[in-house]
């Protein structure tokens, strides 16, 4: 992503907006409905916002910047998705690509098609390090880059560290194993898991084991891209913290991402508030930022 300026390659704090959809009644975000929502995202310092594809006609982001997500799940989807968001006005979208049945051959062939249509577009598609997907498996993500290397990622690497648990075992070298896919983040969704559960509430941000291993996720990736930045690029960076359920309708859709806990009479609340949490996230991201430039001017 690139703003067509010559300022300093920078960080740029989204939020997907995912991350205030059904607050819980003790958060202290905005409401959909009742708040000037944008208004209020940018006050908090965000610069843009992420939507799914399908509520693009529907989000007018009132002067903040706009990047979508979708899935690739067919040869011409991609060039579908560049063309439908990029006419948008989005900056970038992020992808989810396949379900990670496909074969060595059927995964480069999709992947391939993700570059070439971000190529003929001039509109970067990033593809997000996550389950269910083509990119679940570290070792074939890794495998991937060695046969595809334009690939560029949007990292949500909560569905590793959770997912393959990487804390089991030689953390630092799997670290050091992955490094072929964090030198091709452009792109980043801000959650935190631990060893068992992929998005929990990390409190002030101090470092416990799982948020310091995030920090060194993080910033070992935006060192990587401020290696190849030119000026005018940006890396994103934007929380993605899901409810436990989401209502449309009479039809209740169960994510399970937000961890509910027995409240004293007994109901079910989330464990915080992810409006707070994102901006923990955020300040995290800055500090990793911060870390990663200081890196970068010593290199």
């Amino acid at each position: 992503m690139n703003d067509g300026s010559e300022a300093t390659p920078y960080l740029r704090t989204d939020l997907n907006l995912v991350s205030i959809a059904a607050l819980p009644d003790f958060s202290t975000g905005p409401r959909h409905g009742r708040d000037d929502v944008f208004a209020v995202l940018k006050a908090a310092g965000y610069r843009g916002v992420q939507v799914l594809g399908d509520q693009l006609p529907h989000i007018s982001p009132d002067g903040l910047r706009l990047t979508a997500t979708g899935r690739v799940d067919a040869l011409g989807d991609a060039a579908k998705l560049a063309a439908a968001h990029k006419g948008a006005g989005c900056d970038a979208t992020t992808v989810h690509v396949g379900s990670g049945l496909e074969s060595d051959d059927e995964m480069d062939r999709l992947v391939s098609a993700v570059v070439d249509a971000s190529e003929k577009f001039s509109y970067p598609i990033y593809i997000e390090t996550h389950r269910a997907t083509i990119t679940q498996d570290m070792r074939r993500t890794v495998d991937l880059v060695s046969r595809i290397p334009e690939v560029r990622f949007n990292g949500d690497f909560s569905h590793w560290y959770t997912g393959l648990e990487m804390t089991y075992g030689n953390f630092e070298g799997k670290l050091a194993f992955i490094a072929p896919v964090l030198d091709r983040v452009r792109f980043m969704h801000g959650r935190i898991g631990n060893s068992c559960c992929m998005q929990v509430d990390i409190g002030n941000g101090e470092d416990e084991p799982h948020v310091g291993h995030f920090r060194a996720i993080w910033t070992r990736a935006m060192a990587g891209f401020l290696r190849d930045a030119r000026p005018g690029d940006y890396f994103c960076f934007a929380p993605e913290l899901l409810p436990a359920h989401i209502d449309f309708g009479a039809h209740r859709i169960r994510l399970n991402y937000a961890r509910l806990f027995p409240g004293p009479d007994g109901v079910l609340r989330e464990e915080g508030d992810r409006w707070q949490q994102a901006a923990v996230l955020t300040d995290i991201a800055r500090s990793c930022w911060e870390a990663a430039s200081t890196e970068a001017r010593a290199a």
